[in-house]
């Protein structure tokens, strides 16, 4: 078989999930493997059984279509013969909403691989010999696998989705996504000094986020909040890397919140690891303290990232970011106290209810803190805010304000020594764009792999792909570009992730996305 990564190695290598799943199949005696990635491959097979993708990015969507290409296999499913390989993929943003993507793939991963690759490799073998759609009918049965051509949408009049329904009575009227539930999580493969982080072990310590920011997609596809084990899990794993290199990566959407977090901090304190080079990735700004930043000074660490997505307490309670201004400064003070020459920032805008007064209150927030910790270096990257499917912001579109507030913010900071890295507010567009389509996009994407792949392709190849089509209920025409970005959809709409079950249901989500705007009943979404 043959595992690509839709982008460069340096990239793709840092992928702890693609490492894992690389690993998995490494280790099979009845599997040879061999990677892909859009500059260089380990020696390809003549013909491969399977060839997979991890796609963990929306943008890398086209470039999925390139490699299809290069390696001579007709980029639209129903193409294929019997000679062809399956084509599956996994990753997060197939795990959310595959839709786009489905007429490439003859098989969705969802879920967790960990369990999940083990059965579809021998699934697989066990069909060796059937024909194509034999193949397919036997792998859509097994919990996790996801086989878009066996399911037909159906469009209204107008062009709205009205369902998403198998073509067969045995085809599973739903799919759920598989849950890993032991207490180790992924670490490093591969320590390579071409990777984007060079020469470093990554060690996953928690999966999903106790908190749920209601924007956020790696908290609540990846329910429930999982936790490695520190002294079956995390313990050795450390140990493993520093066998092969001194730069430690501790990975996770909130690792102080590790039950046993406190006990690894103190364990890493010991003189033998005096010449580790450790890394966080972004830490809840409340659990920060001195202990923990002294560590990072003395682990050779410069500098550690916190998430406020926004300078405005009103807005942090609609979202649920449990997090005080107090907090944020007392962060901010740790960080220069623990010896730290540095402290990044996340933020965001656009996001619900936001208002020019929320803009306002983030530039004071970034302002006051620099005044306060002197010598202590800021640096915040901002994101605009883009719906993720199974998350209570599904419903809610781009605002489109949103690159304006992006140029006030930098206007405000950059003047007052704060070094402010946005990112880029027409490609945000374009990632709402694939995480709120369904299959009607696939030719857009068809069309856009074949440009430079530019914002200007994709609008043009939109708008091309939608003069094109005509209104029909087997076919409905592409929605209007507003409605796909920017506009907020009714909760009763039917959605094209509605067949794949999420760990929470469409009763809870929107539960809490009304408990999110019911924190103040004078918010209202800025058209």
């Amino acid at each position: 078989m043959t595992l690509a990564f839709p982008n460069t190695y340096s990239v793709g290598i840092t992928s702890l999930g693609f490492q894992m799943i690389w690993a998995i199949l490494a280790q099979r005696m009845d599997v040879d493997v061999r990677r892909l990635f859009t500059d260089q491959k380990d020696i390809p097979h003549k013909n491969s059984d399977l060839f997979g993708f991890s796609l963990s990015w929306e943008l890398d969507g086209p470039i999925l279509l390139q490699l299809l290409k290069e390696n001579r296999i007709p980029i639209w499913s129903h193409l294929r013969s019997e000679y062809d390989p399956i084509i599956f993929g996994g990753g997060q943003v197939l795990t959310a909403n595959p839709e786009p993507f489905a007429p490439f793939l003859d098989v969705v991963l969802l879920g967790d691989g960990e369990n999940l690759i083990p059965e579809f490799i021998s699934a697989a073998k066990e069909v060796e010999g059937m024909t194509r759609n034999k193949k397919l009918r036997f792998l859509s049965k097994i919990p996790g696998i996801y086989v878009p051509m066996l399911y037909e949408p159906k469009y209204g009049s107008n062009g709205e989705l009205i369902e998403t329904e198998p073509k067969y009575d045995d085809v599973p009227k739903k799919i759920s996504k598989q849950t890993w539930q032991q207490n180790t999580l992924s670490q490093s493969s591969v320590i390579t000094p071409e990777s984007a982080w060079p020469n470093i072990h990554m060690i996953e310590v928690v999966r999903s986020c106790p908190e749920l920011c209601r924007f956020c997609l790696a908290s609540y596809v990846n329910l429930p909040f999982r936790k490695a084990s520190l002294k079956d899990g995390l313990i050795p794993a450390v140990e493993k890397g520093l066998k092969f290199t001194n730069r430690i990566g501790l990975l996770g959407a909130s690792i102080t919140q590790h039950p046993e977090f406190n006990e690894l901090i103190h364990w890493l304190q010991n003189d033998c690891f005096d010449g580790m080079r450790l890394s966080l990735s972004s830490v809840r700004a409340s659990t920060v303290n001195t202990k923990l930043t002294n560590l990072l000074y003395k682990r050779n660490s410069k500098s550690i990232t916190i998430a406020i997505e926004s300078g405005s307490e009103k807005l942090r309670k609609v979202i649920n970011k449990k997090l005080s201004e107090e907090e944020i400064y007392a962060a901010a003070r740790y960080a220069k106290e623990g010896g730290l020459s540095s402290l990044k920032l996340y933020g965001m805008v656009g996001l619900p209810t936001e208002n020019e007064d929320d803009i306002q209150a983030t530039a004071s927030l970034l302002i006051n803190i620099k005044k306060r910790n002197p010598g202590l270096r800021l640096k915040l990257g901002v994101s605009t805010f883009v719906p993720k499917a199974h998350t209570p912001f599904q419903w809610n579109g781009v605002n489109n304000k949103a690159k304006r507030r992006l140029n006030t913010l930098a206007k405000s900071l950059k003047p007052n020594g704060i070094d402010f890295r946005p990112e880029s507010y027409n490609w945000s567009i374009i990632q709402a764009l694939i995480s709120r389509s369904d299959r009607r996009l696939a030719q857009v994407i068809e069309l856009v792999s074949k440009s430079d792949n530019t914002i200007g392709d994709w609008k043009r190849a939109y708008k091309e792909i939608q003069e094109s089509n005509s209104y029909s209920t087997a076919n409905g025409r592409l929605p209007n570009w507003n409605e796909v970005i920017h506009n907020e959809w009714n909760t009763k709409k039917i959605l094209p992730w509605m067949h794949l079950e999420a760990p929470l249901s469409k009763e809870q989500l929107i539960q809490h996305k009304e408990k999110s705007f019911n924190n103040d009943e004078k918010n209202k979404i800025e058209n």
